[in-house]
């Protein structure tokens, strides 16, 4: 049995350097139809809340009617996470400003401000992925156990999790990811914060900027709420149930991102990251956002030429990627425990496990 991490790690520059002369230059021109399609679901949004506002007025035997608008607006939350995503790399317009307007009102209803995810997602996750520094990785069993790693160990899916904190999880988790990383760079911005996996800091501006941003995004959120009249039928059924359904949605996703992979020293997005297999609709519907290893290889690309990017790293790396069907990785995560003992290892909230990562098996790769 081959065990991967016995394999020299390889930097995400160096598998870009020999792969970026086997890929079309149009793959690294940007494509505003992904701007197209952010503003799309926007103004699905917009028409689900205008719809909304009348549902005081239906019969309480037909407001079932509303629900499939509601999986729509629901997708949309997800597609505008997804598409802001590219937004905020460049892979679909290049002027700064444009880039900043549009992302932040697409992330402005998953209340996320558009300088704290450059902060998070770019500049600290990308360049640390799945190391001892970043944010975004398994907090670590010797880590103490603050409310952080408490509500974590509650909500993500985990060979102990509770099936009740783990459903509430999938529609807030988003949320707790956010507040998270806000509280800790705003209120002490300094790397000895404890309830994050992994602290960072920023610049004063950006902590101004930030504080600035969420201003106007709980602007928007309770214009929203106003604008539904503060009417709980209303709310739940074009608020709460859309937007429970997009942050599940989009972190039906996000746990197969690393959750299951080994940590690294170095940045190696074969070993680090995984890539999953999804019916075609969902990767049309989504932005190819399951190539994820693909992703972290070339983060600025135009996503369309992602599955080009996975055929080449079958082909010149079949024994390092991380490549699994949907389910699988699913499987996988509900297995395992979800702390890291270790580089190579996991265990369970109180350390009593020993659980090799799965991925580290050679027949676990593409």
């Amino acid at each position: 049995m081959t065990i991967c991490n016995e394999q020299k790690l390889i930097r995400q520059a160096d598998y870009a350097k020999r792969l970026r002369p086997l890929l079309p230059d149009e793959a690294f021109i940007p494509d505003p139809n992904k701007l197209v399609v952010l503003l799309i679901n926007v103004a699905i949004l917009i028409l689900g809340w205008g719809i909304a506002s009348h549902l005081d007025r239906w019969s309480t035997y037909l407001l079932w009617l509303y629900l499939p608008l509601a999986v729509v607006m629901g997708n949309s939350v997800i597609v505008l996470l997804f598409s802001s995503h590219e937004l905020m790399h460049g892979s679909a317009i290049r002027n700064s400003r444009l880039i900043y307007t549009f992302s932040f009102i697409g992330l402005a209803i998953l209340w996320m401000s558009p300088t704290l995810w450059k902060a998070v997602h770019n500049r600290e996750h990308h360049n640390k992925t799945n190391s001892l520094d970043d944010p975004d990785r398994n907090y670590l069993s010797s880590q103490p156990k603050t409310w952080g790693k408490w509500i974590q160990n509650l909500f993500v899916p985990s060979a102990e999790v509770n099936p009740i904190t783990f459903t509430v999880g999938m529609a807030t988790a988003w949320l707790v990811h956010n507040f998270r990383n806000l509280t800790s760079v705003l209120l002490f911005n300094s790397k000895s914060v404890n309830y994050v996996p992994a602290a960072f800091t920023i610049s004063n501006k950006e902590r101004r900027r930030i504080a600035g941003e969420y201003i106007v995004i709980f602007a928007i959120h309770f214009s929203i709420l106003a604008y539904l009249e503060f009417n709980l039928l209303k709310i739940v059924f074009a608020y709460l149930i859309p937007i429970g359904i997009g942050y599940a949605g989009s972190m039906f996703y996000i746990y197969t991102n690393h959750m299951i992979c080994q940590m690294t020293s170095v940045n190696d997005p074969l070993i680090n990251s995984l890539s999953v297999r999804v019916p075609k609709i969902f990767d049309l519907l989504h932005l190819n956002f399951s190539y994820h290893t693909e992703h972290h290889i070339f983060p600025g690309m135009n996503s369309n030429y992602y599955p080009l990017v996975q055929e080449l790293l079958k082909e010149y790396y079949p024994e390092r990627m991380n490549l699994l069907d949907v389910k699988d990785a699913w499987h996988l995560l509900m297995r395992t425990p979800r702390h890291y003992q270790d580089e190579n290892n996991f265990t369970d909230w109180l350390g009593e496990k020993s659980v090799l990562c799965p991925l580290i098996q050679s027949d676990r790769r593409a």
